[in-house]
């Protein structure tokens, strides 16, 4: 048995695999002990622990950088070069905003230690780290007594020798993370960035594993990492960093198996969960970067390429100072919920709109199981209808219109604004109220296609069973390619390759069954930005270059082309299948229909989504209900029910 759980900021969402069928459930989450709602699901499930294998997504990395609650942390560098975290890109987060508001910096300076151990662009030592420096720096960490400590010095992934012997000094018990370990590359300030984050929310995540194993004890656990792979438990607290996007890569995962599934591979996903929506594009394969952020801070270690926004089903509503309808980032969270949840919710939600507009069926949220609050809601958006001076229907249809253009823009950030045209993909949504949202998303866009996957709320927790174990692997290599030979570059991926296989045959992977894949960043010289692009042989990779630049910016250069660093990806090729068409066994029976009124829609054919039959074609306005979702099939869209159980939409 396999067991995927998605903890997200609202729900925690469950699929479980017994090697014949799938079995969904969704709790609220616990954000306090995200560990209990983990456990509750577990024993509500009724899922014998013996032989069980669990794969989750967690949000506690995440949350504890967005909520500036990590673990105390000692940042260990060069001397001279105590202030690069504070110092940064000295970019501006309001360009022309003469009195920015003062941000405290990642590490407060007295928590900053300079030692020697300086090392130059050559990888030659040029300042010795003397035992003096070593014994100053254990009494300093002993007097502290931090939980962590990040050590990042200057050329570090040219020479690692001076970081080890920090490394060695620090007392046990105390987290420890290396920057020449966790990121070889180029970029101080943003290797520090990743070092640093790793040892802020690396106690945090060890103690979460921990208590997690406590509570299922002897059960097999791996967590999504943010490229789209998974690590084992007993690995993941020492590379937190790689959990930043655990949850959301989960969805892209499941999403790109079901379009392989039906032979979509070209998608443009967005999901929609309580708290937040992330969209992304699939082209094939899961598109990564290293240029990502989370909060304020880059992330340069790979993850999924995604654009989050604060729009989701708990995003609040509220008109702002100059009488303009705000929908977001602000959300009502799993506690208290939007108002119509009736756990104490006192301001309007997305969620609280489309139940009052009819799109949400009072008794028929869960599967039934919560009832949701129409008195509360109608209660909740009052106020924001007395505040525009209208009406509440008038007022939900503002708050659902704002939520929908927020996404809009999104999907536009992640297509139309790097050269890719939308309309050659299909819109797929999932997360709890994505399905809602899909047409009039896709008709904004000009997308003529779209589709809702089978199980589209809990599709995270599903893309947890799909998503095979892996590493993401880099080191730089600041050179021209024209003066490169081939034998170094294949040197540098071959020392890669040998360090990733060794990790995923120590989780039990057979080393016939590890797929590696080779890439490289490229950039003009004098560059600040790199392009990542498959490497085949130095001679093919500058001319895949200069295409790649033209198509992504508009233009290309007669410039030198440098190569900056090389990645590899070493993944199990062989991961056990998911059949989604037994998870569609038995629709089609006891075809009840029956009708409901939408607001600005009226009628509305109101469906059950097990009891649909594969190939039966749906035309709008319906409304089809299933445990975890709800869809809205819009006026002028035909709907086909695929073999996998996905929903097809296609614009008349």
């Amino acid at each position: 048995m396999i067991l995927g759980i998605d903890t997200g900021g609202t729900f925690t969402d469950f699929v479980l695999w017994d090697g014949e069928q799938l079995r969904i459930h969704k709790v609220l989450s616990t954000p306090q002990a995200p560990e209990r709602a983990i456990l509750q699901g577990i024993a509500e499930l009724a899922v014998p622990l013996q032989g069980l294998t669990v794969i989750h997504g967690s949000t506690v990395a995440t949350n504890a950088v967005l909520e500036g609650k990590g673990a105390r942390t000692l940042f260990v560098t060069n001397r001279g070069f105590a202030d690069i975290l504070t110092i940064g890109r000295q970019a501006r987060q309001e360009l022309y905003n003469l009195q920015p508001e003062i941000v405290p910096p990642p590490v407060p300076h007295e928590d900053c230690l300079e030692t020697g151990g300086r090392i130059n662009a050559a990888g030659e030592l040029i300042e010795e780290l003397t035992k003096g420096d070593l014994r100053d720096l254990r009494r300093e960490i002993e007097q502290r007594k931090p939980e962590a400590v990040a050590i990042n010095l200057l050329f570090s992934f040219l020479n690692s020798g001076p970081e080890r012997d920090i490394e060695s000094v620090v007392p046990e018990g105390v987290f420890v993370s290396r920057s020449s370990s966790l990121l070889p590359e180029y970029g101080e300030y943003e290797r520090g960035i990743a070092t640093w984050l790793n040892s802020y929310v690396g106690p945090l995540v060890e103690g979460y594993i921990r208590r997690l194993e406590q509570g299922v004890e002897g059960v097999q656990i791996s967590v999504m990492q943010s490229s789209g792979s998974t690590i084992s438990a007993a690995h993941a607290g020492a590379e937190a960093i790689h959990m930043l996007l655990s949850g959301p890569a989960g969805g892209l995962a499941a999403a790109q198996y079901v379009g392989q599934q039906i032979g979509r591979p070209k998608l443009l996903t967005f999901d929609m969960g309580g708290t937040s929506t992330d969209v992304a594009l699939i082209d094939g394969q899961i598109r990564l970067t290293s240029e990502g952020k989370i909060g304020c801070y880059p992330v340069a270690v790979p993850m999924v390429d995604m654009h989050t926004i604060g729009a989701g089903g708990g995003s609040i509503a509220r008109v702002d100072e100059g009488g303009m309808l705000q929908v977001g980032p602000e959300s009502a969270g799993a506690v208290p919920g939007p108002a119509c949840y009736g756990r104490g919710g006192e301001e309007a939600t997305v969620t609280d709109a489309n139940l009052l507009l009819g799109r949400l069926l009072p008794d028929a949220f869960l599967g039934g199981e919560m009832a949701l609050d129409v008195v509360a809601a109608e209660h909740a958006m009052g106020g924001v209808a007395r505040d525009l001076s209208c009406s509440i229907e008038e007022a939900a249809k503002g708050v659902i219109r704002v939520a929908n253009e927020h996404m809009s823009h999104a999907l536009r950030v992640i297509s139309v604004q790097r050269g890719i045209d939308p309309r050659a993909f299909t819109l797929t949504s999932f997360g709890g109220a994505g399905g809602l949202h899909v047409c009039a998303l896709a008709e904004s866009l000009g997308v003529g296609r779209a589709m809702v996957p089978l199980h589209g709320g809990v599709l995270s927790a599903l893309g947890m069973l799909v998503a095979p174990r892996g590493r993401e692997l880099s080191r730089s290599i600041i050179a021209l390619l024209a003066e490169l030979d081939n034998p170094v570059v294949e040197r540098e991926f071959g020392l890669l390759e040998q360090k990733g296989i060794q990790a995923l045959t120590v989780e039990g992977v057979k080393e016939q069954n590890i797929e590696l894949v080779r890439s490289v960043d490229l950039r003009y010289r004098g560059q600040s930005f790199s392009l990542n692009l498959a490497w085949s042989h130095c001679g093919e990779a500058e001319e895949q270059f200069h295409r790649a630049h033209y198509q992504r910016y508009g233009h290309s250069f007669d410039f030198p082309v440098e190569l900056v660093n090389v990645r590899v990806k070493v993944r199990e090729s062989a991961v056990a299948p998911i059949s989604l068409d037994g998870a569609h066994q038995g629709y089609g029976q006891e075809r009840e229909q029956r009708l409901v009124t939408l607001a600005r829609v009226g009628e509305a054919l109101l469906l059950r989504r097990e009891q649909l039959g594969v190939g039966q074609i749906i035309e709008g306005p319906a409304l089809i209900t299933e445990r975890t979702s709800t869809s809205l099939i819009a006026n002028g869209w035909r709907c086909e029910v695929d073999p996998s159980g996905a929903l097809l939409l296609d614009r008349d």
